[in-house]
């Protein structure tokens, strides 16, 4: 999945903004290394930038957080 997209336009967020691959995947390490470090019960990776198949069963809401700019 991508954590960055720019939803300002369009009925799909656009990605040109994500950091580059070079940059995003040593985080994407990082910061699932960290979830192991803190306990968390299940910490699931897939290959970084391949495309997958997904699933998802939600039980309750989901957020999403939109920003723009200050103006």
């Amino acid at each position: 999945f991508t954590l960055y997209g720019d939803a300002r336009k369009g009925r799909r967020p656009s990605f040109m903004g994500a950091a580059d691959p070079s940059i995003a995947e040593p985080l994407y390490e990082k910061f699932a290394s960290l979830l192991q470090e803190l306990g968390v019960a299940k910490v699931a990776k897939g290959t970084f930038g391949a495309h997958m198949k997904v699933s998802l069963l939600n039980d309750g809401p989901v957020t999403l957080i939109l920003e723009t700019p200050e103006s």
